[in-house]
């Protein structure tokens, strides 16, 4: 496989590989002298580079044509999926580090106990975490606002950053993002000794960092992926969160009890910062200002994206996105699906540790599966449903429709039959790993489908998608603690009917007004002076 790569084929012509499209291996600068050359030899066969330039104007683009696995679009997707991964590890990392912060083992805190000064106290039941970290006299009412702080601040600049992105370019904006996420992770730590309003505050900002982050990659995707490829790239890139959640769930425990809870948000604040490095390195705004593309890769992504607006705009329609029902099929989508997520990512601890009676090593391991099964769907969803639109074996608005059914139904189908087979030990981890699973392949159908009715303000949607989803996953999460307060039985059936009830409107508004073509006030207008 590596020789192929570093040698050329035989009768070629010019020293560049059959694929001419792994990342420095060829350069657009040394593309007009191997032409010359083969022509000034008299050549009768083109070169990759000379049949690329002419098929845009001859024949239909195919998803075939271009460069596959060795493309740097790919390249791209792999690094927004360890941006992903690195931003939800430390998202999740309080989550798992206040199970050793807070001395919630132990008896209740003397009525005189700060809840800002640390509690040493290893010897205690606690002791089976790193005997060196620092116990908080935290209250489950404080834990609750620090657990929510960071959806508050994601909240704050979901919009704005996705409308700046697609403005002055998402490259800096989300490498700006993931830096300053990092760079609060690796200061939670001092932070909590310092007080706890100190942490709320830095949860606060991390979110606000992570909106920046999240939401501007689909104007990346904009420029970069081309239609018959979307699903593939999103998925890859999208699947870093799942992924990120199942590593955290594993590893976060044993942090713990080795090294001590700070080293949770050392570990994974490094991890981002060194991600940036990646990011500033490989990310660029357009195919078009990379330094390392070969010209056939930018000729292809740019030719399958020629129909569609690339221009910078200079206003955002608010009035028509209002009246667009498929948009508001979009938004209620995303509401539903963040619904159950959220459920599912904040109280699956509590679940498996109550309900299978497991102990926190078991409890993270269980905890961990469902989202490795998460990030597994993801990627292969998003090659099935790409697969199935290569093929024309259905359509797209077909294929946006049926990722979005099954993502949406069969999970809440899981979800409702949950309650009913706690005594069954196989049964409820088995419905545990299907729910996130099967969710997530709604990244192939209503996650993405901004670009297509809308690609040019697709990262200004997407903050409005995500602002949806985190107003349903505050919701939920009150709504499932207020039920479970009041009686853990049927409390955990009412939550997942809920959930179940959610998703299934949420599913029959998109399977109505749903559209995959591109909007009236989407598209580019042409001004004419006379």
């Amino acid at each position: 496989m590596v020789k192929g790569l570093l040698m050329p084929r035989a009768g070629s012509g010019n020293a560049r590989s059959d694929c001419g499209s792994c990342v420095g291996l060829s350069s657009p600068r040394s593309e007009p002298v191997a032409a010359k050359e083969t022509q000034g030899r008299g050549a009768s066969a083109p070169t990759c580079g000379a049949a690329s330039r002419r098929s845009p104007m001859d024949e239909k683009p195919s998803a075939r044509r271009g460069p596959d696995v060795c493309s740097l679009r790919y390249g791209l997707a792999v690094v927004m999926h360890l941006s992903n991964l690195s931003m939800i590890t430390q998202r999740v990392s309080l989550s798992i580090a206040i199970i050793a912060m807070v001395n919630g083992t132990q008896q209740p805190a003397p009525a005189n106990a700060s809840a800002d000064r640390p509690l040493q106290d290893p010897s205690g039941p606690i002791g089976e975490f790193h005997a060196g970290s620092s116990v908080y006299a935290w209250s489950p009412e404080t834990q609750g606002i620090l657990f929510s702080s960071i959806s508050y601040g994601i909240l704050l600049t979901l919009i704005p950053s996705g409308y700046l992105a697609g403005i002055f370019g998402a490259k800096h904006m989300l490498g700006a993002g993931l830096l300053a996420s990092s760079l609060l992770s690796l200061c939670t730590p001092l932070a909590a000794d310092l007080g706890v309003s100190l942490v709320m505050v830095i949860r606060v900002a991390q979110g606000m960092a992570q909106g920046m982050a999240w939401t501007g990659q689909f104007t990346i995707w904009a420029k970069w992926a081309p239609p018959l490829e979307r699903s593939k790239l999103t998925s890859i890139a999208g699947s870093g969160a799942a992924l990120g959640s199942s590593l955290i769930l594993c590893v976060g425990g044993l942090i713990s009890q080795a090294l001590g809870w700070p080293f949770i948000f050392y570990i994974f604040g490094g991890l981002g910062c060194v991600c940036c490095l990646l990011w500033f390195t490989v990310i660029y705004d357009d195919p078009m200002g990379h330094p390392c593309i070969s010209l056939r890769e930018q000729e292809h992504i740019v030719s399958s994206l020629a129909q569609q607006p690339t221009s910078p705009r200079r206003s955002v329609p608010l009035k028509a996105m209002a009246r667009c029902l498929p948009l508001w099929a979009i938004f209620s989508g995303f509401f539903s699906h963040f619904w159950l997520c959220t459920v599912i990512v904040t109280y699956l601890p509590t679940y498996v540790s109550s309900v299978l009676h497991v102990s926190i090593r078991e409890s993270g391991v269980l905890s961990a599966l469902p989202f490795v099964a998460a990030s597994t769907c993801t990627v292969l969803g998003g090659q099935l449903a790409d697969f199935l639109l290569s093929r024309d074996l259905l359509g797209l608005l077909t294929v946006r429709k049926l990722f979005s059914a099954l993502g949406l139904l069969l999970p809440s189908l899981c979800a409702v039959a949950l309650p009913f087979v706690a005594s069954s030990y196989m049964t409820t981890v088995v419905l545990l790993i299907l729910i996130p699973g099967t969710s997530n392949l709604c990244d192939s159908g209503f996650i993405i489908n901004t670009l297509d009715i809308a690609p040019r303000y697709a990262s200004f949607l997407m903050g409005i998608s995500r602002g949806f989803g985190l107003l349903a996953g505050i919701i939920s999460s009150t709504a499932t603690g207020f039920l479970i307060s009041q009686d853990s039985a049927s409390g955990w059936r009412h939550v997942f009917f809920l959930a179940a009830a959610v998703n299934l409107f949420g599913l029959v508004f998109y399977l109505t007004f749903g559209r995959a073509e591109l909007q009236d006030w989407a598209k580019e207008r042409t001004l004419t002076r006379l």
